[in-house]
């Protein structure tokens, strides 16, 4: 059954998430109300060969130019060589403000393709076809586009919503199962942050979707969009609310950071994971959640076969880690924002966190092992 989630909000147009099985076969038919002209459909080398010619095919089957543009697997194709090399074919190719970008891919290709569109022309309509779990329940939802540089994950980008996006489960059957998983850390994140009812299920019946039950998966993936929608709809931007979606995301980020982004050592979902299990650990360390709260966190996070501990990620000094989480996006004046929590469900933004204490705490984590 087909789910449909709106996105709105008071700074942008809405537009429609749509949840369900076998849609990429519809996928020509979604796009032809939105395209006036061609379309681009931006995805990698490894989904081109999964996905590519069915998303081709839908679109002519419903009259809409289409043609393929792939970049290389990873997350070392969001950089600046990439972005260029991107824009630079979208102007070979002869598009103007009337053709689509589709993007179809996991969160990199969403992120590069969707910041590709708000450059070219100043802004070119883009409908993202997530085909991982972690981009149908995160990235591609709520406008969100960047880049990597070599100072750290997504510093580089603009807010540019899409007109559409189409999760289809059924693509999620091709995924390797620690890219699933990866994927289930962020729907834990939901449940994490503001609804202990939805985390009890993933905690129990649910658990399945972490093995690719594709009835729990659908049901988790739109959740976690209406969870997410509503945040977005609040707060486009991430001046308030829309921040606790970073649950985990700055000790994320730094680990990730200090490994050179390398998806073979740890990928972002795992490393979300890691970070929402030390963002509780600190939360309880503060005071500011009971440690029996912070204990169940760990161990449904640790259940789904996710890290929650740094030396499962690697070798990391503790100065070096701050040092990356003072670069975070969300650090104001030098000083340390976080996404902290007060028990499961009740994640809270924490300004001005003393450094002090957070690098005490990652020196005990760090000998903990």
């Amino acid at each position: 059954m087909t789910a449909v989630v709106e996105v709105s909000g008071a700074g942008f147009r809405p537009y429609e998430v749509v949840v369900g099985r076998g849609l990429l076969g519809t996928l020509g038919a979604r796009v032809a109300p939105l395209a006036q002209g061609r379309t681009v459909v931006i995805t990698d080398e490894t989904v081109a060969r999964l996905h590519g010619q069915a998303a081709l095919a839908s679109l002519k089957a419903a009259g809409v130019p289409g043609r393929l543009l792939t970049v290389p697997p990873g997350e070392g194709s969001k950089s600046f060589a990439e972005l260029e090399r991107v824009i630079d074919r979208l102007l070979a190719f002869g598009l103007d403000r009337q053709d689509v970008v589709v993007a179809l891919g996991g969160g990199v290709v969403g992120d590069l393709a969707g910041l590709a569109a708000a450059l070219f022309m100043r802004g070119v309509d883009f409908v993202q076809v997530p085909t991982t779990l972690l981009a149908q329940v995160d990235s591609s939802v709520g406008g969100k586009t960047a880049i990597d540089t070599p100072r750290g994950k997504n510093l580089v980008g603009a807010f540019h919503q899409p007109r559409l996006v189409v999760a289809d489960i059924d693509v999620l059957a091709t995924l390797p199962g620690r890219q699933l998983r990866s994927g289930w850390a962020e729907v834990l994140k939901h449940g994490l942050i503001c609804d202990p009812a939805f985390f009890d299920w993933l905690a129990g019946d649910g658990a399945v979707g972490a093995a690719g039950d594709p009835a729990a998966l659908e049901r988790a993936v739109v959740r976690s969009v209406e969870i997410k929608s509503a945040i977005v709809g609040e707060d486009e931007k991430e001046a308030g609310r829309r921040a606790l979606l970073n649950l985990g995301h700055t000790f994320g980020h730094a680990i990730e950071a200090e490994l050179g982004f390398d998806e073979t050592r740890l990928t972002h979902g795992e490393a979300v994971a890691l970070g929402c299990a030390l963002a509780f650990r600190f939360s309880a360390a503060q005071g500011l959640c009971p440690a029996g709260e912070a204990e169940r966190a760990e161990a449904v996070i640790a259940a789904a076969g996710l890290p929650t501990r740094v030396a499962q990620a690697g070798g990391f000094g503790s100065a070096a880690l701050l040092k990356r989480m003072a670069g975070d996006k969300k650090a104001e004046a030098g000083r340390l924002t976080l996404i902290l929590a007060r028990g499961v469900g009740e994640a809270v933004v924490a300004k001005d966190v003393d450094a002090t204490a957070v690098r005490a705490f990652l020196e005990r984590e760090i000998a903990a092992g």
